[in-house]
């Protein structure tokens, strides 16, 4: 069972770039660690301090094996004390989900009109 860690971030939105920046870095470090990045995503209209990423595991358990990793790889160490340096994140939400089959990349298909 494939299972995806979405996290919402709570962001100061006048450090918009260094979260942007944050994000980027991690778009490097969490596939090396064994995490399949499916994406990170910056407020563009409406409410403009909330963030979210997703993060897809095998299980569980290789999500427990990635945070080990993440740990130990002083890029990661880095980004995190940046994000604490910093103080862009405000608050942190994360919730655990699994795919409902035949739901997900599902390719839009335009009838004819």
């Amino acid at each position: 069972m494939t299972i995806t860690c979405f996290i919402r971030y709570e962001i100061d939105p006048f450090q918009r770039e260094s979260f942007k920046e944050y994000a980027e870095n991690w778009g490097r470090i969490i596939p090396r660690c064994g995490g399949n990045l499916v994406g990170y995503f910056l407020p563009h209209e409406g409410t403009n301090n909330i963030a979210w990423s997703l993060i897809a595991f095998e299980s569980l358990a290789s999500y427990e094996a990635y945070r080990v990793r993440l740990k130990s790889d002083p890029e990661s160490r880095e980004n995190f004390a940046m994000a604490q340096t910093k103080r862009f994140i405000v608050r942190e939400e994360r919730t655990f989900l699994e795919v409902v089959d035949g739901t997900f990349g599902v390719p839009a298909v335009l009838a004819d009109q």
